[in-house]
């Protein structure tokens, strides 16, 4: 028995997991170290076996030099969206290191040995909060799927145009910012009122000694925001990947 490959399918499927697999790279949790680089590459294999239909009828180079440049189109194009989708991914996270900053936890600063860089105390756990309504609520599906539907938009073998990249790369910079101090601002103005009420108690009444009683307070009210702000964590997962998608959709020029 003799099995025959297409050699230009075969070609187009493989240039389509390069994309996906640089995109693995870098969006969390798969960038990190706790998802073996085997993994994302099956992954990465298995993905693209779900647009192989798609890419029958792509048109892709032959010639080493033209194959060569779009392997390295297609790894660009992948990183640029994980890029941008890890961006809106980390708004939770900056939101989490906004509440350790006005909560007294900055200082407890560590380093995160699966993201290879140091973080916060809340910063980290609102990362990995996000990350597990993501997973609990399938919006990790509607992430994947945003990244599958890019290669309608540009197919394997075509380069992305993109009108305006500084202005886009601006507007999803200031996405980030804005959802980032929505999602801490509650909190943050709780904790400056505290620490304006605790100031101006040590000016009437010095002999209270507020100072001994500022810190914990703070620590207290912080733990306790910081658990009534769960019920709007799911909105706010809702509303991050649907900006993930959109900014996947406005860089491939959709």
């Amino acid at each position: 028995m003799y099995v025959t490959l297409a050699g230009e399918p075969l070609l187009a499927y493989l240039l389509a997991s390069v994309r996906i697999v640089a995109w693995l790279v870098v969006v969390p949790p798969f960038s990190t170290r706790a998802v073996p680089t085997m993994v994302k590459v099956i992954l990465s294999l298995g993905l693209a076996l779900a647009i192989a239909p798609s890419l029958a009828q792509a048109e892709v180079p032959t010639s080493l030099p033209g194959l060569v440049v779009t392997v390295v189109t297609q790894a660009a194009t992948g990183a640029a969206l994980g890029f941008v989708t890890s961006l809106m991914f980390a708004a939770v996270a900056a939101a989490g290191s906004l509440v350790d900053v006005f909560g007294g936890f900055a200082l407890a600063q560590g380093f995160d040995p699966l993201g290879q860089q140091g973080s916060t105390v809340f910063g980290t756990f609102h990362q990995w909060l996000f990350t597990m309504l993501l997973f609990a609520s399938g919006g990790h599906l509607l992430v994947i799927g945003g990244l599958l539907r890019t290669f309608d938009l540009v197919p394997v073998g075509e380069m992305p145009q993109v009108a305006d990249g500084p202005g886009l790369l601006t507007r999803i910079f200031t996405l980030f910012v804005v959802i980032s101090v929505q999602v801490a601002l509650p909190m943050i103005a709780v904790l400056f009122v505290s620490d304006l009420g605790l100031a101006l108690m040590t000016k009437v009444a010095p002999q209270l000694n507020a100072l001994n009683v500022m810190f914990p307070a703070k620590i207290g009210m912080t733990l306790v925001l910081v658990g009534l702000s769960f019920p709007v964590l799911t909105t706010v997962v809702e509303r991050v990947v649907d900006h993930a998608m959109r900014a996947m959709a406005a860089l491939m020029g959709g």
